[in-house]
């Protein structure tokens, strides 16, 4: 599967139905800066993120994507491994 950018995985929510407010795209455009994370690890906690809240929550998001670059995880997969590791969330 290609990688997409935050900006294509935000149209693909939407087309899915999932309507976030622009208050929420500023939130998740300010972590991946903040953290200076990879398109793909955003991506990956904005999933999680919805998976785990079922809405976007802006404070676990960040806290998540804080987390994910604190402890070196690069990947979609690596996250998903070291979520289920640290039994955080359950997926």
């Amino acid at each position: 599967m290609a990688k997409k950018t935050v900006e294509e995985y935000l149209h693909f929510l939407q087309s899915k139905g999932f309507q976030l407010q622009e208050d929420a795209i500023g939130f998740i455009y300010f972590g991946k800066n903040y953290t200076n994370a990879s398109d793909e690890l955003t991506n990956t906690a904005i999933e999680l993120t919805l998976k785990a809240q079922k809405n976007f929550d802006g404070s676990f998001y960040v806290s998540l994507l804080e987390m994910l670059i604190a402890n070196k995880i690069t990947t979609r997969m690596g996250a998903i491994q070291f979520i289920k590791e640290k039994e955080l969330l359950y997926i």
